[in-house]
């Protein structure tokens, strides 16, 4: 069976994550997805680092299945095959500063001005008009203006989180914006203009404990190891020096980890703890309990409970324990890609849509498909 996407012609003007990873999508749904790199140069995602046997690891990441052309779109020439590709495709993307793709005349307003049935998106740091519109917009800085950082770490010290969800999470949301703009386009022939801001993607993923602290009054002190408004649910050391991840979410739940686990029912109706209210007001008094409970055994018998009681629980993995998850290795969730550099084995997506052959696996060298591409690309737009 054909892939959902397959026949949609993708132009992107993109690098670094947030834009590469959306069309990294669509490409794995079988979208042609063509990405315009500058000549000599490219994405400069490419040199982030050399991990994947001399290809970069977040290149091969968020760029698998697509085609790279060289352009310089500054360049008369190059300019006429850069709008005769977008006339032709069915969705175009960018993710430069604003003003830079004002001047270009990139802009998803701009371009359909021209092709009004154009999926046309826009993905920047902090959206267009408002006094953050040009400010630099990379991961980690969105990370700090959108809430993330204030939320993330211990009392004393605030910390990024560990990947790129500004990235990430806008990049998502340029996806779907894109596939809904795609189905509406097969019913009414209407193209879009989409814009998508890194800012706006992670207010949205921060706005419960947003929401939670404007409606008190209050920000709750970050907690590290634990979640900040439900309770028991966070890592706990045990006596053999390792951390297990608890997650006790409802009044139930409560009731089979003090049955099961802390081995005290009398725990279940103490009104220090009847309800998460309660066991987040009362949370000093919590831990203090599950500590000694847990460094009276060993590891294993603590483990066994948990099992016993259908209590949820988890190791906590890094990055070389989850390549080798157990679950993953069952399910055959990785495969091979080809890179300039060889080979390298990556994840499957998670798409897992039925009757559908699996995702391109090759990962492009700069500038590898100019020769013919745009010839035969270009005989869409005409």
């Amino acid at each position: 069976m054909a892939r959902p996407l397959e026949g949609v012609l993708v132009v992107a003007l993109e690098q670094a994550v947030a834009a590469p990873f959306a069309t990294r999508q669509l490409a794995d749904l079988g979208a042609e997805v063509l990405k315009v790199e500058r000549k000599g140069e490219g994405d400069f995602a490419r040199g982030y680092d050399t991990a994947m046997g001399g290809t970069s690891a977040f290149f091969v990441w968020a760029n698998r299945g697509k085609q790279s052309i060289e352009l310089d779109v500054k360049d008369p020439a190059d300019r006429t095959t850069f709008d005769q590709l977008v006339a032709g495709a069915d969705v175009f993307i960018q993710n430069l500063s604003p003003s830079a793709a004002g001047r270009m005349g990139v802009l998803a307003d701009q371009l359909r001005e021209k092709h009004p049935n154009l999926i046309a998106c826009d993905v920047s740091g902090y959206g267009l008009g408002g006094p953050r519109t040009d400010d630099k917009a990379y991961d980690l800085a969105i990370q700090a203006e959108g809430g993330a950082i204030a939320l993330t770490g211990t009392a004393d010290q605030a910390v990024k989180v560990g990947f790129s969800i500004a990235d990430i999470s806008s990049a998502m949301y340029a996806f779907s914006s894109i596939l809904a703009a795609l189905y509406r386009k097969q019913a009414t022939g209407e193209g879009a203009s989409i814009e998508v801001s890194m800012l706006e993607s992670v207010a949205e993923w921060t706005a419960a404990p947003t929401y939670n602290a404007v409606g008190n009054d209050l920000v709750p002190p970050r907690s590290g190891h634990r979640h900040t408004m439900i309770a028991p649910y966070g890592l706990y050391g045990m006596a053999d020096g390792t951390d297990v991840l608890v997650g006790v979410q409802s009044n139930r739940d409560w009731a089979a980890f003090a049955e099961h686990v802390l081995l005290d029912t009398a725990l279940i109706t103490d009104e220090r703890f009847a309800d998460n209210v309660d066991r987040i007001t009362n949370i000093i008094d919590l831990e203090a309990i599950i500590d000694a409970a847990f460094m009276a055994v060993s590891s294993e018998e603590i483990l066994a409970r948990l099992k016993t009681g259908g209590v949820t629980h988890s190791q906590v993995r890094g990055p070389l324990a989850l390549w080798q998850h157990e679950q993953l290795r069952a399910r055959d969730r990785f495969m091979s890609v080809t890179t300039p550099t060889g080979d390298a084995e990556v994840y499957k997506p998670p798409f897992n849509i039925s009757d559908v052959d699996g995702p391109a696996t090759h990962v492009p060298d700069l500038g590898e498909d100019n020769a013919g591409l745009a010839e035969r690309l270009l005989a869409r737009g005409q």
